[in-house]
């Protein structure tokens, strides 16, 4: 069962025009929520932060009580025992090109199933960079191509995903993850500035394991003692490699951090 625009259908006959804006120039924003055994983890946090990209887009303001009901028709309507919930909400039936039409805003909402991830990855490097001074920096936009190329490329490395340097030469983030390393024990993570996402898991780990936000180089990759990646679906999620580079893994900051975020979430479904 899909939510589209204020009704829970069936998924056969859900469907969004071709003149759709998110679909033709990517004028959208997202959110992905991970669910369990029926319920939705810190969604709170994700129609928040719906609602701050919608505002950076330059998108009407999202009905957050109606994006809230659709996302509870959904999850009651498909059960699942780990799941991923997407709300998409884009700028709607436009003419063909970058202009803005008058129609209202798309919101479809559908939930999937989920694997658990395993506790440990690797990740690539890539020559591409993020823009620190976009005008979607920092934003949860529905364009991702960026991010598919990127993805593509780690792929073919025998890695989960791959992290970006911004145009600064410092490290940023993954496709679809926030990066952590250990420099003297202490634990780090890129700051906003630096372009990367601010993400719902980031924040609720520097939060309950004392990170600190630094600019960092982005050969620090090869330099730190630990590093692992944080993200909705990945909680969090040690690295064993980068690119040649062995790591260990989960290291004891790491593990900290780990036991850390499964016993507070568990704890409060909302934080």
């Amino acid at each position: 069962m899909i939510w589209l625009n204020g009704a829970l259908i069936e998924e056969s006959t859900a469907e969004v025009s071709v003149f759709d804006h998110g679909l033709t120039v990517g004028d959208g924003v997202f959110e992905t929520v991970k669910t369990m055994d029926g319920q939705a983890f810190a969604l709170t946090r994700h129609l928040d932060r719906l609602a701050r990209s919608a505002a950076g887009l330059g998108l009407p303001a999202p009905d957050l009580e109606e994006v809230r009901k659709g996302c509870q028709a959904v999850i009651a309507a498909t059960p699942t025992l780990l799941g991923r919930l997407r709300i998409t909400y884009t700028g709607g039936v436009a003419p063909l090109g970058s202009d803005r039409g008058d129609s209202p805003p798309t919101l479809a909402i559908a939930l999937g199933a989920a694997a658990a991830r395993p506790d440990t990855t690797a990740v690539a490097t890539v020559r591409w960079t993020r823009n620190e001074h976009s005008a979607v920096a920092g934003l949860k936009t529905t364009s991702y191509a960026e991010n598919v190329v990127a993805l593509a490329h780690a792929h073919r490395q025998g890695a989960s995903e791959a992290l970006f340097a911004n145009t600064a030469g410092q490290l940023c983030e993954g496709t679809g993850s926030n990066v952590f390393v250990v420099l003297g024990g202490r634990l780090l993570t890129p700051p906003l500035a630096a372009g990367c996402l601010a993400g719902v898991t980031r924040a609720l780990v520097v939060e309950w394991c004392e990170a600190e936000e630094a600019e960092l180089p982005y050969q620090v990759l090869r330099e730190a003692e630990e590093v692992f990646l944080t993200s909705t679906l990945r909680d969090v999620q040690a690295v064993a490699r980068v690119d040649d580079h062995e790591l260990p893994a989960p290291g004891p900051v790491t593990a900290r951090a780990m036991a850390a975020f499964a016993a507070r979430a568990a704890d409060d479904l909302d934080p």
